[in-house]
């Protein structure tokens, strides 16, 4: 994984730290004696003049009043600054390097851990609000994106676009509230900022660092206005959480913390997190510090999901097997990284905690994405990420659009899903959205490849498959359209080109953009086989070219794009032979329009 985002950019560059994307860049009042989880208590640091040598920590006690342990953090040098009582996490600021070992000798402090190895900001005292960008018009008009149609978001729209009722908090690097696909579905009342581990209220606090969550926010929840892109659920409501921090760009624990207590106080039904927890990339129980970080954001994550929120999750972008954990060469990230030893004990936060769904990354098919993580029995679902050309196209600040691609990129599909879900089903809970998700998703079998193992209904790839909008709504696939076949046999010669045609007709207008041409041609070595589809005028359309080296038979369905061709006429399957030795025949072809 990258530093911190999961999301990569195609021809823009990506943040260093927001979700950890391909190659990863990603990312409540109450009175006094009363204290919610979200109203954090900010004492003595919010009016203390910053200083050098300030580290940032967890201290961990029992849910409830934490009154005793925040009296301990002053009398040990330290200073509150956030408590989150609910949950019995404190974030306390310390210059003193005794501050961790002194912390855990205290009665009833049950952990302490340092949440980075870097100094506190000084902006985290005394905050600026991020610019708000200019914003430019777009020409742009709605199209349904390869993303879209791949998880069938254009045919869910004709069930539902989501309900206005459904919140989603995009935990980010900030979101962009002004822009054009955004203003429509921007719900500022329940946006924050989490940067530093305590919510800032001011108005724009919550706007974006970077590009990273306008980008997100936009897959999730784009409106459908007739301009831009449409997000795959442009009815739902989007909050910008913001929790990485400037100039940095990172998200450490607390900020992680920060935004799940607000998520569980302010009716999120799903967060999108498309990051891990800086500075580790993965966190380990071995270690005091990276143990309480562990527990303190497994707590928020738990307060949120009690309070009726579904927390989705980018794997990240390292090409790597997160069920097969052995080294961690990017940790730190917020000074010197080290390389160390790892077991699976150690996890990426908070994509492999309790109840987050873990979203691996596609390209455009029905194939991994290049960089995306994977692991069996830790991917849960899969989503379009991008790969190569093949960008996810999505909302950037000041009224633009671009191409990221990574699992940052993933994971809004997922969340977007999760959206429809809880529109057309408000009673469901979390955990009963998250089995719809995995038992809604089309199962996708492992491809030949060693590191994919599993079931073609649950593998280290694809999880329980890629998420489906349509199922998500109810809704079905449309009936096939006209299907003509021909089953006459052709026989392939050695070095020889065939041609099976099929005649057309009764269908009006051209063909459509997903014209299925299955083929069963029998051959002992599909290697030698280029396999064409010829459109009545002559335009040739290549399914098959010579991979699958001494494969026995291609038996397959492509789909082809075929909006240009006028359907009525003759079609032909062109099959030529580059090789000796092995022959073989056209045992049948169709069509299906």
């Amino acid at each position: 994984m990258a530093a911190v985002a999961l999301g990569a950019t195609v021809a823009l560059a990506a943040p260093a730290g927001a979700a950890h994307a391909a190659p990863i860049a990603i990312p409540e009042p109450s009175s006094p004696s009363a204290r919610t989880a979200t109203a954090p208590t900010a004492t003595t640091a919010a009016s203390t003049a910053w200083a050098a040598g300030t580290r940032a920590y967890l201290v961990i006690t029992a849910p409830g009043d934490t009154s005793a342990a925040r009296t301990a953090v002053a009398n040990n040098g330290g200073s509150v600054f956030a408590s989150y009582d609910a949950i019995g996490v404190i974030v306390a600021h310390s210059a003193s390097a005794a501050f961790a070992s002194s912390m855990r000798a205290v009665s009833g402090v049950q952990q302490v851990g340092a949440t980075r190895t870097s100094d506190v900001p000084a902006d985290a005292y005394n905050p600026a609000i991020p610019p708000n960008p200019t914003q430019s018009a777009t020409t742009l008009t709605e199209s349904n994106r390869w993303d879209m149609t791949q998880i069938k978001a254009d045919q869910a729209w004709a069930v539902t676009t989501g309900s206005a009722t459904v919140k989603v908090g995009v935990l980010d690097t900030g979101v962009d509230d002004q822009h054009q696909d955004i203003a429509p579905n921007f719900n500022a009342a329940d946006s924050v900022s989490c940067a530093y581990g305590k919510a800032d209220t001011r108005a724009g606090a919550w706007r974006d660092v970077d590009t990273h969550g306008t980008h997100v926010a936009g897959t999730i929840a784009a409106a459908k206005n007739g301009k831009g892109v449409i997000g795959v659920a442009p009815g739902v409501k989007i909050s910008s959480v913001r929790i990485a921090e400037k100039p940095s760009g990172l998200f450490f624990a607390e900020n992680t913390v920060c935004g799940f207590m607000w998520a569980g106080d302010h009716g999120f039904k799903v967060t999108n997190n498309s990051y891990y927890t800086d500075p580790w990339q993965f966190n380990c129980p071995d270690n005091a510090d990276q143990a309480a970080i562990i527990e303190g954001v497994r707590r928020a994550q738990a307060y949120a999901e009690s309070k009726g929120s579904l927390q989705i999750a980018a794997a990240g972008n390292s090409n790597y097997d997160l069920a097969n954990k052995t080294t961690d060469s990017e940790s730190p990230n917020d000074s010197t990284p080290v390389s160390r030893t790892i077991t699976n004990a150690c996890i990426d936060i908070p994509t492999e905690l309790p109840g987050v769904v873990t979203v691996a990354a596609m390209g455009n098919g029905n194939v991994k994405a290049s960089y995306s993580n994977f692991g069996n029995a830790v991917i849960d679902v899969a989503a379009p990420g991008g790969d190569g050309a093949s960008g996810v196209y999505s909302t950037l600040p000041g009224g633009k659009y671009g191409n990221k691609n990574g699992t940052s990129m993933a994971s809004p599909h997922v969340a977007g899903v999760a959206a429809l879900i809880a529109s057309v089903n408000p009673a469901l809970t979390p955990a009963q959205i998250r089995d719809r998700l995995a038992t809604q998703a089309g199962d996708i079998a492992c491809p030949s490849d060693s590191r994919c193992t599993g079931t073609t209904s649950k593998n280290g790839f694809f999880g329980d498959g890629q998420v489906d909008a349509l199922k998500a709504v109810g809704g079905s696939t449309p009936p096939p359209g006209k299907y003509f076949e021909n089953p006459t046999d052709v026989t392939v010669a050695d070095n020889a080109t065939v041609e099976s045609p099929i005649t057309v007709s009764g269908v009006s207008g051209n063909a459509p953009a997903t014209l299925k041409v299955g083929v069963d041609i029998k051959h002992t070595y599909i290697g030698d086989l280029k396999v064409d589809l010829v459109a009545p005028d002559g335009t040739v359309y290549t399914l098959h070219n010579r991979a699958g080296g001494g494969t026995d038979n291609l038996v397959q369905t492509f789909t082809v794009n075929a909006s240009a061709e006028v359907a009525n006429g003759v079609w032909k399957l062109r099959v030529n032979d580059n090789a000796s030795q092995d022959t073989g025949r056209v045992d049948v072809w169709n069509l299906t329009f």
